[in-house]
This record gives C-alpha cells, sequence and structure tokens, in this order.
C-alpha cells in the first residue's frame, strides 16, 4: 500500500513538471525568469485619492455684550438678543414685582391661542366698573355694546383698555375668576415659575385698609421670556406694532378710534411693539422689541422713573445693544 501511495506522488511530480517547464520557457515572465531579469509586478493597485477633511464652519458671529451697560432710571431690567436667546443686559431680573398692564401680553396670547377671535361679546357692567372703581385706563367701551374678540384684542393691547380685558376675560373664561386661573396655569406651562396673576389688566387691588394685595408679580426675565414667546405668533406681533385702529360704528356698537400708548413705534427706527404699563405700585414699565440692521432685540424695563422715562430707558439698551461687536460665539 504505502509503495503504491509513493508511486502515485512521483507520478504527479512528473506530470506537473512536464505542464510547467514550457510555460515558464515560452512565456514572458518565464524568460524573464530564466535570462537572470529581475521579475517585474504584474500586478496594479488602484489609484488613491487622499481623503481631505471637511473644513469646521466658521461659527456666525453674533451680539456680544462688551463693557459696562449703560445706566438707566428703572430699578429692574432685561435686554435680549431674540436672534441667540443671550442675554445681553440683566438688572435684578430675578426680583419679583408688579407689572401693571404688561399683564395684558398674557391676556391676549390666551384668547389667540384658545378662543375664536369671531365671537361676538357684549359689553357688561362690570367691564365699564373695572375703569372707574380702581382708577384704570380705559378704551372707552360702551354698555351693551357687541364687538367680537378679535377686534377687542385691539382695545386691549393699543389703548390698554382695562374694559375690554373684563370683557375679554369674561367671554372666555365665562368669570373674571376663571380667566385669572386660566393665566396661571399657562403660566406654569410656560415655565414662568416667577409669575401670577391677580386679574387679566395689571391694576392694583386693595384691600379693606387700603393696602395692595399681594399676588400680582413677575420678572423682568419672565416677562422677557413671555414676549419672547409672544412675537412668534403672527397675530400678537401683527397687533402691537399697530399704531392706530379705527373701528366704524355698526348697528351693533359705537365708533371706536385706538391709538397705541408706545409712542416709540413712531419715535425709534425698527420698533414692533410690545406694550406698555403704569400704576403707583409698579412705577412705569415697557415690554419693548426693535428690529435693526438683521438683529432683533427684545427687553422690558419696570419700575422707570415716570412714563418718558420708560421710553428712554428703552431706547438707551437698544442703542447699546444694536452697537454692540459682532463676535465669534464663546465655545
Amino acid at each position: 500500500m504505502i509503495r503504491r501511495t509513493v508511486a502515485i506522488a512521483l507520478l504527479f511530480i512528473s506530470i506537473s513538471t512536464i505542464i510547467a517547464v514550457p510555460i515558464l520557457v515560452f512565456t514572458p515572465m518565464g524568460s524573464r525568469l530564466f535570462d537572470g531579469s529581475p521579475p517585474t509586478a504584474t500586478l496594479t493597485t488602484p489609484a488613491f485619492s487622499p481623503i481631505t477633511p471637511t473644513p469646521t464652519p466658521k461659527p456666525t458671529p453674533i451680539l456680544t455684550a462688551r463693557g459696562k451697560p449703560p445706566a438707566i432710571s428703572a430699578t429692574e431690567a432685561i435686554l435680549l438678543d431674540n436672534d441667540t436667546d443671550h442675554i445681553l443686559d440683566d438688572l435684578n431680573g430675578e426680583s419679583p414685582v408688579p407689572m401693571a398692564s404688561t399683564t395684558k401680553i398674557m391676556t391676549a396670547l390666551i384668547v389667540i391661542q384658545a378662543a375664536d377671535l369671531n365671537k361676538v361679546v357684549t359689553i357688561r357692567q362690570d367691564a365699564i366698573n373695572e375703569v372707574f372703581l380702581h382708577n384704570g385706563s380705559s378704551a372707552q367701551l360702551q354698555l351693551g355694546d357687541q364687538l367680537t374678540l378679535h377686534d377687542l384684542l385691539y382695545g386691549l393691547m393699543l389703548p390698554s383698555g382695562d374694559d375690554a380685558a373684563i370683557a375679554i376675560a369674561d367671554a372666555v373664561g365665562g368669570s373674571t375668576a376663571n380667566f385669572v386661573n386660566m393665566m396661571n396655569l399657562f403660566a406654569y406651562r410656560l415655565r414662568l415659575f416667577q409669575t401670577h396673576y391677580l386679574n387679566p389688566d395689571g391694576l392694583t387691588y386693595y384691600d379693606a385698609n387700603h393696602q395692595p394685595l399681594p399676588g400680582h408679580y413677575t420678572t423682568a426675565y419672565d416677562l422677557v421670556r413671555l414676549a419672547r414667546y409672544a412675537m412668534s405668533i403672527p397675530l400678537f406681533a401683527q397687533i402691537v406694532r399697530t399704531q392706530h385702529y379705527q373701528l366704524p360704528a355698526t348697528v351693533s356698537h359705537h365708533r371706536y378710534s385706538w391709538d397705541n400708548t408706545n409712542t416709540l413705534l413712531a419715535t425709534y427706527q425698527g420698533m414692533t411693539g410690545i406694550k406698555t404699563g403704569f400704576t403707583i405700585e409698579a412705577g412705569a414699565c415697557l415690554v419693548f422689541s426693535a428690529t435693526r440692521n438683521g438683529h432683533h432685540l427684545i427687553g422690558v424695563v419696570l419700575h422707570s422713573t415716570d412714563e418718558n422715562h420708560r421710553f428712554n430707558d428703552a431706547r438707551i439698551l437698544l442703542d447699546w445693544g444694536f452697537a454692540l461687536p459682532l463676535l465669534p460665539p464663546s465655545p
């Protein structure tokens, strides 16, 4: 058996040699092998293209606070770059304080987001009383007039009608108390944890000893967050930049003509809103918004010295903010 295996192996080697010799002798590779020429590789490698890494994009420069912010009369203020959500100036922005009629930003938001704006509202006596009992500002609404919620929003935000605020609260909430509950729930939903409302207009209510009732407050920080959200809603943004709104008389209501109390809309380039406010306790207040050179700033001033100083405070902050250098954001 072993001899047969050896014989088969020798036979295989002999046949392989007979086949291989002609190939080696008569092919190019064989001739080079036998004439002493160095072997030449016949395999080719694929072309190699080096991988060029994608360059890291340069960050877009943003308005960057530099130096000390300018002095203003307000005791609480904040200035926000709405494009980047960066706070440029913060003056006691976390201090809870009364906010007067800037309250109506929340009132308008709830109406726009939760109500049928074509709903017709009949003006009742409690809306008229709000102005006279609490020394409020008025849209000059007439008892028994019927206006849509859409029109009442202009009466709320332009002349800052406290009568419009009560009429809206009754129509949307069923009662003023129910509507105020809606305001506080919405504030919580928006994570405005240092904000609380007692009424839909921001007037100061007093107890029997003529002491202000506690519980109506916000912070400049909360208020600028609320304003930023509100300005993202087209109808709200349209209303607060409107300087004048006229409602012709119909069989359902008297003629109304409302001017915006925010005079900066006519005097400051790029001003787009938002809401004034004033009470003895809150001082002169203003939530403001302006766009210039492609930048959008939103700010708040609370407890300004008087109604004129609140506008001047806003001008000072806006001029400073728009003049800030454009620098790459910090890593």
